[in-house]
This record gives structure tokens, sequence and C-alpha cells, in this order.
């Protein structure tokens, strides 16, 4: 394991793994979210932080319920059911393909038969998995979660999950400020919800390498540009936000203190414009 709570994770030497993990991720969430029940802001297609790795909720397959897991310690996809059944297929850099194959043909065991697009996971060419780069993503995500959780925690008004979205490959929360956008069809929260978004991606190419961010839906007048806490920037091009680099976090005698500080005084500058 990696010595350190919050390892280096330049995205150039992990790019391939990385890119490998998000796309089993993709396929997780893929299949939670044709089979699992709806869930506003589209939580039932988003995986939770376990304490091995990446989870799916229960997904109903007919008189059973199943979950799917990538195990992150010990390198494995883990397909669990409720009556007893378990499944495990080792991580080792299989193509897109080859991994969509293996956990459609034990879903179809199962009685599952998801409708999704195939086309992401098309490729037959083979994938990277490097485990010490996975070890320190996910030493890293573990505690990004923790701080997440915390932050939650503090918060009086309607949050949701902390949540990895599998399409975006980035684990994060949604603040909401009760109030309800004017003009926008009050039936499609996603759309119609004043909120604000705290997240960690492992790097853009708007970007680079790994980073916070926080954003505002919509943003109100003097958030872009207002005070962030030392190491924080704002992001204009392309989109909107405050910027915390995982690099900046990592060089603080307190990294999940820097964090948290980043997490707070966003989030007082965004709900403070919110009015």
């Amino acid at each position: 394991m990696p010595s350190s709570a919050f390892p280096p994770l330049p995205l150039a030497e992990w790019r391939a793994t990385r890119d490998t993990l998000h796309v089993y991720s993709r396929v997780l969430g893929d299949v939670q979210r044709a089979l699992a029940p709806y869930q506003k802001h589209s939580w039932h297609g988003s995986l939770s932080v376990t304490a091995t790795g990446l989870t799916t909720t229960p997904i109903p397959a007919g008189p059973l319920t199943f979950d799917m897991a990538l195990d992150l310690t010990a390198h494995e996809l883990v397909i669990a059911t409720s009556q007893g059944g378990l499944w495990h297929e080792m991580l080792a850099g299989q193509s897109p393909a080859a991994f969509y194959g293996a956990v459609m043909a034990r879903l179809v065991e199962l009685g599952a038969h998801p409708k999704i697009d195939t086309a992401p996971f098309a490729s037959d060419a083979p994938g990277a998995y490097d485990r010490a780069a996975v070890a320190r993503f996910w030493q890293a995500l573990s505690q990004i979660d923790m701080v997440l959780r915390r932050f939650k925690g503090e918060q009086r008004r309607e949050t949701g999950p902390v949540v990895m979205w599998p399409h975006g490959f980035d684990l994060a929360l949604l603040w909401f400020s009760g109030r309800l956008i004017p003009g926008q069809d009050s039936k499609r929260a996603s759309r119609s919800d004043e909120q604000m978004n705290f997240g960690f991606s492992t790097g853009t190419p708007d970007i680079g390498d790994a980073y916070f961010y926080a954003t505002a839906y919509p943003a109100p007048e003097g958030f872009v540009g207002g005070p962030l806490p030392a190491g924080a920037v704002w992001q204009t091009a392309g989109w909107n936000g405050a910027v915390l680099r995982y690099d900046v976090l990592i060089g603080d005698a307190d990294p999940a203190g820097k964090l948290l500080e980043f997490l707070r005084e966003s989030h007082k500058l965004g709900s403070s414009l919110m009015k």
C-alpha cells in the first residue's frame, strides 16, 4: 500500500490504467442505470465508495437482487446476489468488449437483461492494469471520500450522496439551496434545482492532472472571481468553477484540512450569493 494518505497521482504515469478503470466503472454504472429504480439527479446510475472499492446499489433481477463491485484491493470484479451467490473475475486489463461480455454472461445467468448502449464497450484492444497505480488511486479516493462525507455532514440543507459518476469518473457531492430555478420544468430536478457541485477529477484535457472543483448552477452573480482560499483558482475556459489542484493539496502539511477548507469556503461563497 502507498505510504502516504494522499499519494502523488500524475496522470501521465497511470493514464492507461485510469482509462481502463473508467471503462469498467461505466459498465457497472450503465447496468445499474438500466435496471435499478429511478432516482432523481440520475443517482441510480452512480457508484458508491466502500472500504475496498466501488459498488452499485442492490439491483433487481426477478426474485433476487444483486450488486456489482470493483474491489480495488483484491483487484477483482465481484457480483453477489441476495441468495448467496458470489462470482469473481480478476481485473487484469481486459478489453472493454471482454469485460462487458463477462459481465453480461453472468447477468444472463441471473435472469437480468439490461438494455444499454454497447458502443462504448465494443473495442477488443487490451487495456492496462497497473496494480501499484490502482493502489495509489484507491488510497487517495478512499481518503477524499471521507472528507466529502465529513463536509456533507456539516450541511443543514439537502445534499445528495457522495457518489462516483462512471461517465466522468469523478467523485462528487451535490448540495441544494432548496429553491427552484425560474423558467425550468420542476419535474426535471437536475435542471430545476438550484445547486452546487463539489467533486474530484483524476484529470481532464482542459486542466491536466487531478484536481478538485466546486461549481454552482446557475452560477450567481459574483461567484466566479470571488475570494478563494490560498492555492485555489478560478476555471473559466470551457466551464466556470473553483479549482484546487491535487498537487497543491498533497504539498500541504494537512491535506485533508486543506481540502475541507476549499470545500467550506467555496460553498460559503456560492451559497451566500444564492438569494
